[in-house]
């Protein structure tokens, strides 16, 4: 039977309802009288979204051009490093020149007979994307030969899934110095197809987040020719692997400010394994010290141990930041930057080097700020939505049902505050929409309750006893709850899935309130009445459905 509840039954929903009251409890006062709170209290709040509580919002588009160009400059060290490598093996095989046109890289042979065994080397660089079992299998580059050339293309596929990668890859890096910026709660989504939407709630200053997440941070570390100046490369000579990098402080190489630097670096910034910004011992400047992975550190060492009295380059998003010049061997794979860093730009910089390089730059498309006064009023404008979408439900439930329209209104009550101790416990940031979807659940949970009661008054018509009605009720209207509650939480789920910001804050609060408002309306009103029930009989032979 339905209506029987074992004592230890009883106990566990009561506690259920107790400790959603407890958790939920700290969001009805403020965080400045939760911190006077005994250790042993929970003291966890939702965290409120930027239409909440205000602060700065970005949105960031990325260079797919740069990124085209980047990835065709690693193609084509890829293919060089293979169609080598064969060399070494068939020494007659031999090519003129690899270079990139048009996002493409172009490989000139020497001998057109050789074009078939060029391209079945190059081939193997060749891989392929999507799922064959589900038919989207592509081949990440397209790749032709004509006579004596070969040429490597990425495929559209291939793009896509590169700029899935690298929308990914920016995602994680924006976190990672947001984070370090000590911003909390921070939403950091993909919007369409190559856009970055930052949200930083309680943070104003949107100068500082444009300048930590929106440059790429690229850190490498340089050869300089030892004899050729920039001048000369400009007034026309070639110099083979090397080009002219701009600075940011004068050179005495000649060209102003200039410096020509070997194409491949010595140490990739992605051996970084730290950076923190410090003072010199010294002159008390600051700088950023900085060390490398056991391999660059290797390296770095070998390269200053056959260079001492030759400067090296240290590059910052193809800038010349400082060009030192090498007077002892660098060991341990540590070392220091220094330049006219002040104590927050240091550590802006130190910031993004450990957070790791942008794989492309991105450029700000929208910027707003939400002050926290709108939060206020957007907060006032929901809870007086809530409040009164609750009161109306109740007043009507109540009028509708009588009894057990109680039963339900305390059932509601419970479904509000596991709603709210749910959220905070699992930290899901409340938005506007969250507050649209806590107000929808309060309304729709009452449905549960309505099919319940409607059974029970279609039992009692048919002639069946109160007990049996109530019973039947509960037991037959499960089916039809749980079809409702299944196809409203498939929707939320695809728009969690499929949406963005403050749909997916939407989608939360929904679908925690379908499992909250079957719990209440199955359990908690079906013990409620089981509770009447066990009154009534001690009171009345008769029994009275009050529905």
């Amino acid at each position: 039977m339905m209506l029987h509840f074992s004592p230890i039954k009883s106990a566990l929903i009561a506690l259920c309802c107790l400790l959603s009251a407890v958790f939920a409890l700290p969001n009805f006062f403020s965080k400045e009288q939760v911190a006077t709170w005994p250790n042993y209290v929970p003291k966890k709040q939702m965290a409120l979204g930027l239409d909440l509580k205000g602060g700065a919002h970005l949105l960031l588009s990325m260079d797919v051009e740069e990124l085209r160009r980047k990835w065709a400059q690693d193609l084509s060290r890829q293919v060089r490093n293979a169609l080598n490598e064969y060399r070494k093996k068939d020494p007659k095989f031999t090519f003129t020149g690899i270079g990139v046109s048009n996002n493409a890289v172009v490989v000139r042979l020497n001998n057109a007979s050789d074009l078939q065994t060029g391209l079945t080397e190059v081939r193997k660089i060749n891989e392929t994307i999507g799922s064959a079992l589900l038919g989207t299998a592509a081949p990440r580059y397209d790749i032709k030969g004509d006579g004596t050339t070969i040429t490597m293309a990425p495929t559209e596929a291939g793009l896509s899934d590169r700029i899935t990668q690298a929308i990914s890859a920016s995602l994680e890096t924006i976190r990672r110095r947001i984070d370090s910026l000590g911003v909390a709660e921070a939403s950091i989504v993909r919007q369409g197809r190559d856009r970055v939407l930052v949200q930083a709630p309680g943070y104003e200053d949107t100068a500082t987040l444009k300048r930590v997440i929106g440059e790429t941070a690229v850190l490498n570390f340089h050869r300089v020719h030892p004899q050729v100046s920039p001048s000369e490369v400009q007034a026309g000579r070639s110099v083979p692997g090397y080009r002219v990098y701009p600075g940011d402080e004068k050179s005495d190489r000649g060209g102003s400010g200039s410096y020509l630097l070997q194409t491949d670096p010595i140490v990739k910034g992605e051996d970084l394994v730290d950076a923190q910004q410090g003072f010199d011992g010294r002159t008390n400047e600051a700088i950023i010290n900085f060390r490398f992975n056991q391999r660059a550190a290797v390296e770095f060492g070998r390269f200053t141990q056959n260079n001492i009295g030759n400067p090296f380059a240290i590059v910052l998003d193809e800038k010349v930041i400082s060009a030192p010049v090498i007077r002892s061997e660098i060991l341990g794979g540590s070392g220091q930057i220094s330049g006219n860093f002040t104590v927050d730009t240091a550590n802006e910089l130190a910031i993004k080097l450990k957070s790791g390089a942008l794989p492309a730059k991105l450029t700000i498309v929208e910027e707003r700020t939400v002050g926290p006064s709108l939060g206020a009023d957007s907060i006032s404008a929901g809870s007086r939505a809530f409040m009164i979408g609750s009161v109306a439900t109740i007043i009507m439930t109540v009028i509708a049902y009588g009894t057990f329209g109680i039963f339900a209104a305390i059932a509601l009550m419970v479904n509000g505050l596991m709603i709210v101790a749910l959220m905070s416990l699992v930290g899901t940031t409340l938005t506007l929409p969250g507050i649209a979807g806590l107000v929808l659940t309060i309304g729709m949970a009452v449905d549960a309750n309505v099919l319940i009661y409607e059974r029970i008054r279609e039992e009692l018509r048919s002639g069946k006893s109160a007990i049996a009605a109530i019973d039947a009720g509960f037991n037959r209207a499960m089916v039809a709850i749980a079809d409702s509650q299944l196809t409203t939480l498939a929707a939320a789920v695809i728009m969690f899935w499929l949406g963005s910001g403050p749909i997916r804050g939407f989608a939360v609060t929904l679908s925690i309130g379908i499992f909250t408002s079957v719990f209440t309306a199955v359990t908690v009103t079906r013990l409620l009445v089981s509770l009447w029930l066990r009154s009534a009989r001690g009171k009345s032979a008769k029994i009275e459905v009050p529905v």
